[in-house]
């Protein structure tokens, strides 16, 4: 880089660049460089204004710097800011109750990490304890995070650096409706994507399995929603072999899928064990595994984790649960979630573009490709849009194997100003793939 374009580039994207693992990313041809979050809205260090429509991968759920949770992080921290998991601590274990009251089925039990990661090694290692078996079922096109086992169970090969470093993981097919893998249609298909978990139990399992785990819709894979009936039946299939059923809501939960506080209740499942993170606490790092008393029960005794279950992390958990309770973001969800299905639907009518449209809620995904018969991925088209949706002070972000998968993640307490802001930026984005 010559000096020119070394002054020119951002202060901060530059020492990203200099002092940072390479494998750390930047979207965009010429980065940016986010110095602050006010609402639906971000700006850069030039002072550009985003609406922001990823939120940090469905992390940032009711809004930056909300003033509640502000409010409620700052006074925890004048109060005690850190203990260890050694100690019992009121806003854990507040937390904890609360999740006990509005999860599924009979899960009251819970165990606090940092990370989606550490919270889906946690369920998994509670599922081989609770069960004494060893092998899980997951899904092709899943994501689940980046540590030995979270990587082995990863679904895709744009997100694997190196091969499976834990046995007993195997894959099903994916419940992906647009690129069914038997070649089928929603309509005739005969969920022979769930009879597939029980061929892949029977063919590449000892037949008797520790858990199936998924994530409601499989969400780096590209917003992928599997159809109606579809988790139901791998319930049976799963407990016909043994196993637990675990939902991965680290993307889908608090509301994001509308009406519903987890992604799994639109399927009628009652899960043995739900994880998440992200959006949990507004951007605050924090990880969780709930689980029945059947399942938690069998945990050793002897566990611990130095920040899991911090004071600070679960003050902000509370206070975005009793946002989303007082505000009724669920309801906002579904309402706000289904006019901008509306919209994105009437931008497919009006771009060849567009192959197909899918999501739930506030949790919506367009997936391009160069040809609506052939299908064939379009991710050239993706990154044009992406450059000039954020020209017009939009981001988004992206997704899918093929990386042709247009993924927005609006604030649980978005409006339709924000739906109609990022559509037309996106009409714009797509109009530029057809020039």
């Amino acid at each position: 880089m010559n000096p020119t374009e070394q002054k020119q580039q951002s202060e901060i994207v530059r020492k990203h660049k200099e002092f940072l693992f390479p494998a750390v990313a930047n979207y965009y041809e010429e980065p940016i460089a986010i110095v602050r979050g006010d609402g639906f809205y971000v700006w850069d260090d030039a002072g550009n204004r985003y609406l922001d429509c990823f939120g940090g991968v469905l992390t940032v759920s009711v809004g930056h710097a909300n003033p509640k949770v502000n409010e409620a992080i700052i006074e925890q921290t004048k109060t005690l800011q850190h203990i260890s998991t050694l100690y019992a601590n009121r806003p854990q274990s507040e937390l904890a109750e609360k999740l006990a009251e509005i999860t599924p089925g009979n899960l009251k039990k819970s165990f606090f990490t940092n990370s989606g990661t550490e919270a889906d090694d946690t369920a998994v290692l509670a599922a081989k304890l609770a069960t004494g078996r060893h092998e899980i079922v997951v899904l092709r096109h899943s994501y689940s995070g980046r540590s030995a086992t979270a990587l082995s169970a990863v679904g895709h090969s744009t997100w694997r650096p190196i091969a499976s470093q834990v046995a007993g993981i195997v894959h099903a097919r994916a419940p992906y409706c647009y690129r069914c893998p038997f070649g089928m249609t929603p309509e005739n298909c005969g969920a022979a994507c769930a009879e597939d978990v029980k061929d892949v139990i029977e063919t590449a399992t000892t037949g008797e399995i520790a858990a199936f785990m998924a994530e409601p819709i499989l969400g780096v894979g590209g917003f992928i929603v599997p159809p109606a009936g579809y988790f139901e039946r791998v319930e049976e299939i799963t407990r016909q072999h043994g196993g637990l059923f675990i939902a991965d809501e680290v993307q889908t939960g608090w509301g994001r899928t509308g009406d519903k506080w987890f992604g799994i209740e639109h399927w009628n499942v009652k899960p043995d064990i739900i994880t998440s993170a992200k959006g949990m606490a507004n951007g605050v790092p924090i990880g969780w595994t709930i689980a029945t008393p059947e399942v938690a029960d069998k945990f050793p005794g002897l566990t611990f984790s130095t920040f899991g279950g911090n004071p600070v992390s679960m003050a902000a958990g509370l206070a975005v649960i009793k946002l989303i309770e007082e505000e009724d973001l669920r309801t906002n969800a579904a309402k706000v979630g289904a006019y901008l299905r509306e919209r994105l639907e009437e931008l497919k009518e009006k771009h060849k573009v567009i192959g197909d449209v899918r999501g739930m809620g506030l949790m919506q995904g367009i997936e391009l490709v160069r040809d609506r018969e052939t299908k064939e991925p379009a991710p050239e088209a993706l990154l044009k849009v992406f450059e000039e949706t954020k020209r017009r002070g939009v981001l988004i972000g992206k997704g899918g194997l093929y990386g042709n998968v247009i993924r927005t993640g609006l604030m649980l307490n978005s409006t339709r100003d924000q739906v109609d802001e990022l559509v037309a930026a996106l009409d714009a984005g797509f109009a530029l793939c057809q020039a």
